[in-house]
């Protein structure tokens, strides 16, 4: 399914709005990328479905997306879909995908594509909602993203008679600011923002962000829904995702990709002062000469019988002696090597963005456990 041009639409009558009125619809949206959106979404649909005997997802505009079956799919769309097999086609899951060329495609006869566009929404809406009691809708960065194209969060949201849900990242005065200026855009649709949810808030901190967030947020009219707290596994990357995000090559232990990083450290130091930080979940970056890092690390997973560490990234394309390679062989210790310097590497990795993929099934009860522990599903549901 690739992003549609006047052409790769059917001449249908128009919709207006869905026809599928009885379902009622949450819009899930975010003050910024990278909020929680997905995560929210995630844990809601499960909560909903402890509830609801049927319950439906579309995600109507997605920008990042996966090949499925030669077809555009939002990857969001395509993740939930694996993990609660919602049995309804991932294309209406799905409907528009902007790619690198879709805004330019747009804004060179916009009268004309938009319209087409909306209906295709709502009709892909319509299909996953049919018969649904609850649809969860996952909106695509803040309220104004998709202004370009005149579909943003807040103009979907309408589009489809939907009701928001705001997540913002944790604090007290950032996320009220940013939530008002979110929910100025969704009033100006004629949307209602019915709550909010605080994300990735310091453990130590939820009651205190609670009552004064809180207090903020009731005087801009918005319920705080719940605080959720920081997940390390939710943000740890693993092994995978860094040998894609530094261009790496596999020396050993590929087998342990989907081992998570906890905690990265560089190896300047002695093999004397290495010792202290071989423990699990430990990534050490260290350039491929640094022979004694190297052999501490193989002994320490010999003696102890068990993998020691997270893994050992090797930089400045520098390889190990052949006959450290051969010991390393001798243990699963994931080992990736890299082009480019220690800072480099380590910058590139601690500003990862780690979003969740089908295949992280042990962060699925992490989420479903937050969700339902920290957001008030009673003071959600009775703005309906």
């Amino acid at each position: 399914m690739s992003s549609p041009n006047p052409a790769d639409v059917p001449p249908l009558p128009l919709l207006q709005a869905p026809t599928n009125r009885v379902t009622k619809r949450i819009f899930v949206a975010a003050t910024r990328m990278n909020d929680g959106k997905t995560t929210t979404c995630l844990g809601l649909f499960a909560a909903l479905m402890a509830l609801y005997p049927r319950v439906g997802f579309i995600k109507p505009v997605g920008q990042r997306f996966v090949e499925i079956d030669g077809h555009q799919v939002d990857e969001d769309s395509y993740l939930l879909d694996v993990i609660y097999n919602v049995h309804v086609p991932l294309e209406s899951m799905s409907p528009v995908t902007v790619d690198g060329t879709f805004t330019r495609r747009f804004l060179k006869q916009p009268g004309e594509t938009l319209p087409l566009l909306e209906d295709k929404i709502c009709r892909a809406f319509d299909r996953v909602s049919w018969e649904k009691d609850f649809t969860l809708i996952e909106g695509t960065g803040h309220a104004g993203v998709g202004s370009v194209f005149d579909l943003s969060n807040a103009r979907v949201a309408k589009l489809l008679g939907a009701k928001v849900i705001l997540v913002s990242s944790g604090g007290i005065g950032r996320p009220v600011d940013e939530i008002a200026l979110n929910k100025a855009l969704f009033d100006k649709a004629g949307v209602e923002v019915i709550g909010a949810i605080l994300n990735k808030v310091e453990t130590d901190k939820m009651a205190l962000v609670a009552e004064y967030a809180g207090i903020g947020l009731e005087r801009l009219g918005v319920p705080l829904l719940g605080v959720l707290p920081i997940q390390k596994v939710l943000t740890a990357p693993n092994l995978s995702q860094i040998a894609e995000e530094i261009d790496g090559k596999w020396l050993n232990g590929r087998r342990s990709s989907r081992q998570r990083v906890q905690r990265v450290i560089v190896g300047a130091m002695t093999a004397k002062g290495i010792v202290d930080y071989i423990q699990p979940g430990v990534l050490i970056i260290t350039p491929g000469d640094r022979d004694d890092i190297i052999l501490a690390a193989i002994s320490s997973a010999k003696l102890s019988g068990e993998r020691s560490i997270a893994g050992i990234i090797l930089t400045n394309d520098i390889p190990p002696h052949e006959k450290l390679l051969e010991l390393l062989a001798q243990t699963d210790i994931p080992v990736i090597a890299a082009k480019e310097e220690c800072y480099t590497i380590t910058s590139k990795i601690n500003s990862m963005t780690v979003k969740t993929q089908p295949q992280d099934t042990d962060k699925i009860p992490v989420i479903k456990k937050m969700v339902t522990e920290h957001v008030d599903l009673k003071k959600l549901l009775a703005a309906f």
